[in-house]
């Protein structure tokens, strides 16, 4: 690449990426996201989603998780969080074209009993967005 390039992809914002900011960590938030979000189900994920008024305006926060009871091995667990982290990170601009419409706090849960390949998680995740912004 060309220096002109370079400079190019400086000084645009990376949207691709899944940033620290964007992790939903706070235990307040996760118990204020399950106690009074809304939620609907698209085989093998469960989307859960809140934009409470006392949050700042921002971008979405994200919880990603995988039960314990049907996945005992941690390697397998692993592996499903890191394909729907790569598939929420390739496709959150669904929500990032309509701030205002968006979920702020949003929880993704693996609700499936068995290991579901990458395609199909990333085709789900696609259309849970989609309905999140169009409630």
């Amino acid at each position: 690449m060309d220096s002109a390039a370079n400079e190019q992809a400086a000084s645009q914002p990376n949207s691709y990426t899944f940033s620290k900011e964007e992790h939903l960590c706070s235990k307040r938030l996760i118990a204020l996201l399950f106690s009074k979000g809304s939620s609907f189900n698209l085989y093998p994920l469960r989307f859960v989603y809140l934009t409470p008024q006392e949050l700042p305006p921002g971008s979405t926060q994200v919880l990603l998780s995988v039960s314990k009871r049907y996945f005992k091995r941690a390697v397998d667990r692993n592996r499903l969080k890191r394909q729907m982290r790569e598939a929420y990170r390739l496709n959150k601009q669904a929500l990032q074209q309509h701030p205002g419409q968006a979920p702020r706090l949003l929880g993704i849960l693996y609700i499936g009993k068995e290991k579901k390949s990458f395609q199909t998680i990333q085709k789900k995740l696609i259309s849970g967005l989609e309905r999140c912004v169009n409630k």
